[in-house]
């Protein structure tokens, strides 16, 4: 309302003009005149003072008009299923839960201007990642908007080997539809100009750059257009669609991820940058790579989208040291600048192709498991029942020897007793030495270790005697059970070395055998030479 106060004021002036005018009469007519027209304003002042009041209003909404924000601005993003478009729109509203939808989809985004306290919205069309649906893109890019419209090409950072093929399939699809369109050749080229000029003018902001103006401003603009332009390079601006184009990289904190799994290094990143940007350069693009996740760069991603469709002002620069936050804006990049990537590289080589060095792995198959349901307790009890019942049986879990034993064949447990395996021995007969044959070998080899380790322990304890002269004292060696009793360490001076508890236990072993007999005597001499 101040503005209108003020042009109020300026038609007030004009009436005192009006009186001023009337002085160079004469003082009577003059005094007279001055009567008649305050008269006259005083009856019609407050008609006057209305409608100047309303002619201000009207003024105002005018001049509004024609500066507020431009409706009918349009964001048309592109890419593969699961890509994350949906996700990126929807966490630039602030929008915790996203519903994808199918075939195109249909968003939008508040845009605010502070300065001039207006907003509008931008309308944003998110196209499937099926080509079935591409003839669905009449809705979103007619010929009257298409010079209002910005192309997002959305890139998957978790498949790289993806992002080539996707970015050159979509913007082919891009064009195709705007060849379908049917723009005059005089309006294409106009726009194709326009977007040249955006491009080479571009200035990187800093601090001998002061922040843009909210708008352009014409004489800045002209200045411009008489000011000197660098040529484009080879390969920039090949394929000019003449609207503005933005590549979006998401999931990029899925790059922590290659390099864990999939052993990607640092010369692979620079090795994928390398190739999208010089997408982007083809195209005029800019290049921004996006963590719906970590929310990185999302206000990156609105704020090149205003500045782009309404103007608005733009002042952070290129950032290509983060692989995994680039931000290159379009008319910053060159081959020259795309060239410091290849520096880094080792293994690698600029030439390469993209095909070649970035594969897909190869896929793990998942084998689905089965699920496993434990059946009763008592039927698994009864089944364990009938499985034992067939087995053969067993006494204490070992199956049974059927081969008669001699009580002497185990040393261990001497007296156990089974009923058949001793029916099963045959004494040995009075005087003889033979060893029978349906004795085990257990029962006699004994007999030949215990003279055997009693000639060592003969040996070991300085004994005159050799192996025979073991049971040779009368003390020692007739019953067997006199030496036992004696110490290891009773020794008497003149006396033969007497027989250990180990010697006599040897001697008890020896003559094990030939006590199966009770009445046949044995002689000392007898149990040593057996």
């Amino acid at each position: 309302m101040a503005a209108a106060v003020g042009r109020a004021g300026s038609f007030g002036s004009s009436s005192s003009g009006l009186g001023s005018a009337a002085a160079f009469s004469s003082p009577s007519s003059a005094a007279t005149a001055a009567t008649n027209n305050n008269a006259e304003l005083r009856a019609g002042g407050d008609e006057d003072d209305g409608q100047n009041l309303w002619s201000c209003i009207l003024s105002e909404v005018s001049t509004r008009s024609r500066s507020k924000l431009p409706s009918g601005k349009n964001v048309l993003l592109l890419g593969e299923d699961g890509a994350g478009k949906t996700s990126l729109i929807g966490k630039i509203q602030g929008i915790e839960e996203y519903k994808k939808g199918r075939g195109m989809e249909y968003l939008y985004l508040n845009v605010h201007d502070e300065d001039r306290d207006d907003q509008t919205r931008c309308n944003v069309w998110i196209l499937d990642g099926d080509l079935y649906h591409k003839g669905l893109l009449k809705f979103a890019m007619e010929a009257s908007s298409l010079k209002d419209t910005l192309i997002m090409l959305v890139v998957d950072m978790s498949r790289p080997w993806t992002a080539l093929d996707s970015l050159q399939k979509w913007a082919s699809v891009v064009r195709e539809h705007i060849d379908k369109l049917k723009i005059p050749p005089e309006e294409m080229k106009e726009m194709e100009q326009k977007l040249v000029r955006d491009f080479q003018e571009y200035i990187e902001p800093g601090e001998d750059f002061p922040a843009s103006p909210q708008r352009r401003n014409t004489s800045l603009q002209e200045d411009k257009d008489d000011s000197v332009i660098l040529p484009l390079g080879a390969d920039t601006l090949t394929c000019n669609l003449g609207i503005p184009v933005v590549v979006v990289c998401t999931k990029c904190d899925a790059i922590s991820v290659l390099e864990k799994e999939h052993d990607y290094r640092d010369e692979h990143f620079d090795f994928i940058q390398s190739h999208i940007r010089r997408f982007c350069l083809q195209y005029g693009a800019a290049l921004i790579y996006t963590s719906v996740k970590e929310n990185k760069n999302i206000d990156l991603v609105y704020k090149y989208i205003v500045q782009k469709l309404y103007g608005f002002p733009f002042n952070v620069p290129a950032v290509v040291v983060e692989k995994d936050a680039v931000f290159i804006p379009a008319g910053w990049d060159n081959d020259k600048k795309i060239g410091i990537l290849h520096e880094n590289f080792q293994t690698l080589k600029a030439e390469d192709s993209f095909e070649d060095i970035i594969i897909k792995p190869p896929v793990r198959k998942f084998v689905h498991e089965k699920e496993i349901v434990a059946e009763d307790d008592q039927v698994f009890l009864m089944k364990q029942q009938s499985q034992l019942a067939k087995q053969p049986p067993t006494a204490a879990g070992r199956p049974v020897d059927a081969s008669p034993r001699v009580p002497g064949g185990s040393p261990r447990t001497p007296n156990r007793s089974v009923t058949s395996n001793v029916a099963s021995v045959t004494p040995i007969p009075t005087g003889s030495k033979k060893i029978d044959p349906n004795m085990k070998a257990g029962a006699t080899s004994e007999g030949v270790l215990a003279n055997f380790f009693n000639s060592l322990l003969s040996k070991k304890t300085g004994s005159p005697g050799g192996p025979g002269g073991v049971g040779g004292s009368p003390g020692g060696g007739g019953t067997g059970g006199a030496g036992s009793n004696l110490p290891p360490s009773a020794k008497k001076s003149g006396q033969k070395p007497v027989l250990t508890d180990v010697q006599a236990e040897l001697d008890r072993i020896s003559r094990k055998p030939e006590m199966v007999s009770p009445t046949t005597p044995t002689s000392p001499t007898e149990g040593e030479a057996s």
